[in-house]
């Protein structure tokens, strides 16, 4: 794609991707859901009391490169990874699509979310907050270049560990 020509791209568009992700991820097929990601692709959680923070100089949840997405998954697939085994059940339900910007082939784009967990012998955990990405379009689809979640939680310690893909 030419880099200096914005793409043309539409909501909907954006919208099925992220109904797409969110179904990879709670069915567990997260061998698919690493194939939406670009080879520069970033995955952070800021804290929640400094959203805006850069990585390099806030504690992060989560600050992860491609590699490190990477490994992530497969210790979360570990079946000796006991903080997902059995797996938590997941349901994600995607709202308030929206396209911020487009720059060249890359499309910002933003969602509300909330993430259901259920896990065994314990109480059911309700993540809220906004997905905001970088999303590289491509002839078909998009791979995601950066993936941020912001979690609207006062207090992130009753939510338990962040021990999935959010």
């Amino acid at each position: 794609m030419n880099a200096h020509a914005n793409v043309t791209v539409t909501r909907a568009e954006v919208e099925d991707f992220f109904y797409l992700e969110a179904a990879l991820l709670d069915e567990w097929k997260l061998a698919e859901w690493e194939k939406l990601l670009a080879d520069d692709a970033t995955y952070f959680v800021p804290p929640n009391d400094v959203l805006e923070g850069d990585f390099r100089d806030t504690l992060y949840i989560i600050s992860d490169d491609r590699e490190r997405i990477r490994q992530r998954v497969i210790r979360i697939n570990d079946p000796n990874c006991h903080a997902e085994y059995p797996k938590s059940r997941t349901c994600r339900l995607i709202t308030n699509v929206r396209i911020t910007g487009v720059e060249g082939d890359i499309v910002r784009a933003s969602a509300n979310f909330v993430c259901y967990r259920y896990r065994r012998y314990q109480r059911e955990f309700s993540f809220v907050g906004t997905y905001q990405y970088k999303l590289r379009k491509t002839a078909d689809s998009f791979l995601i270049r950066e993936r941020r979640v912001l979690l609207h939680a006062h207090e992130l310690g009753k939510l338990g560990s962040v021990s999935f893909i959010l």
